[in-house]
């Protein structure tokens, strides 16, 4: 066996289709695209989630719910964390801001403060909303509540 007598195992190559080079070539007239139409031109192509006229699951598919256009989105914080928020962070108050500050919340959120766990210190809150039970809980433990908008 020498270098100049290499070649490709028999079947593995495959002659490439010649489309377009006239009638003789068995491939001419159409090149193999059929009549007419966009898929037979130039610059062709589907647009995304076309399913060749069948209807497209989008559409298939029902419409189920509805969005609440007057919904408040709250992020919520627990009187069980605020001690160890206050411990990790340093927080004398709680508020948006000094949230915001220590990147815990966007500048857009608005702040709840629900009643589940114990507060042990004593902080000065200013939320955008507040369950009764936490409001009792902290003004129990010596702190302030305000409402801010």
């Amino acid at each position: 066996m020498n270098l100049h007598s290499l070649k490709p195992a028999k079947g593995a190559t495959h002659k490439e289709k010649r489309i377009g080079r006239g009638e003789a070539s068995g491939k001419g007239g159409t090149s193999t695209k059929g009549n007419k139409g966009g898929q037979s031109r130039a610059g062709y192509k589907s647009k995304k989630a076309h399913e060749g006229g069948q209807m497209p699951i989008q559409r298939r598919i029902p419409k189920r719910g509805f969005t609440n256009i007057n919904r408040v989105d709250y992020k919520v914080i627990n009187i069980g964390q605020v001690d160890q928020l206050a411990e990790k962070y340093g927080f004398t108050e709680i508020s948006p801001e000094t949230l915001y500050i220590n990147s815990l919340l966007s500048q857009t959120d608005l702040l709840k403060v629900l009643g589940n766990g114990e507060i042990k210190g004593k902080f000065a809150f200013k939320v955008n909303a507040i369950s009764e039970k936490a409001k009792s809980a902290i003004e129990a433990a010596g702190g302030t509540v305000e409402i801010v908008k």
